[in-house]
């Protein structure tokens, strides 16, 4: 029964599904980030969805791609930007780890991370034009591969993601990280999320070179907040935790791009 309450958790924390409400304890919490890539299949198949309408719907692929940038904010509620913008304010600092730690815990918006999700949303939505143009047909549905190997991004970055909090030090003894970190049965959830893993690095290094090529990215940039997190913070947080999902996500967008799909 807690798998249950542990997948409810997942969806209610990390989407904006709507679920049923329950509470949130100690044991009931163990599993949930076993089920936090699914939120990255919800994600991938949103974007599908999105884009099919935007074909039927005889939208361009530059207004298809600029409104298919919301679709994973409008999903997952933002909360993964969220830490985006706190810890590009923490990082802009250049001052101490305790000062940036402050920075992170501080509720107001800074001038860089203004700045930072500005210039992330342009990138973001100039690859996600480019993006529409590759897989919209004439038909009116998207092409099959190219959509799936996104979507396989998208659930590989939030298993990466979550193995960080299972398996990294946390910068501090409180916050939301601390408190999933501290309630997870650490080794299951990293077998689950090391399964996730392999799935999607089969999958995408079956597509070819450019697939191959998404699940290198990924691993670089998991391995690159693994030593800035530690050098800069002492550990993660929850907000640094959603930096790498952002980073993540818009450097396999790029691969994919650059790369002509799939």
């Amino acid at each position: 029964m807690n798998l249950w309450y542990s997948f409810l958790i997942a969806f209610a924390m990390y989407s904006r599904l709507p679920v049923p409400t329950v509470e949130w304890t100690k044991e009931r919490m163990r599993y949930v980030f076993c089920f936090f890539p699914l939120i990255g299949a919800l994600c991938g198949a949103g974007v599908w969805l999105w884009l099919l309408f935007a074909g039927k719907a005889g939208f361009s692929p530059t207004a298809a791609g600029l409104m298919g940038t919301a679709v994973p904010v409008v999903l997952t509620g933002g909360i993964h930007m969220d830490g985006f913008l706190d810890t590009v304010d923490a990082l802009s600092s250049y001052g101490d780890r305790e000062r940036k730690l402050e920075i992170l815990k501080d509720p107001h918006t800074g001038a860089f991370a203004v700045t930072g999700g500005c210039v992330y949303l342009l990138c973001y939505g100039g690859l996600m034009i480019r993006w529409a143009e590759m897989v919209m047909e004439k038909d009116g549905f998207p092409k099959t591969l190219p959509s799936l190997a996104l979507g396989a991004a998208f659930v590989m970055e939030r298993a990466f993601s979550g193995l960080s909090v299972a398996s990294f030090p946390c910068a501090r003894g409180s916050g939301l990280a601390y408190t999933f970190a501290d309630s997870a049965q650490k080794n299951t959830v990293r077998f689950f999320l090391a399964v996730w893993l392999a799935v999607c690095a089969v999958f995408l290094i079956w597509q070819g070179r450019i697939g191959w090529a998404v699940a290198a990215a990924q691993t670089a940039v998991f391995f690159w907040y693994y030593h800035m997190s530690k050098k800069k913070f002492g550990g993660i947080t929850g907000d640094l935790a959603g930096w790498f999902l952002q980073v993540s996500e818009i450097v396999s967008l790029l691969v994919l791009t650059v790369g002509g799909g799939i």
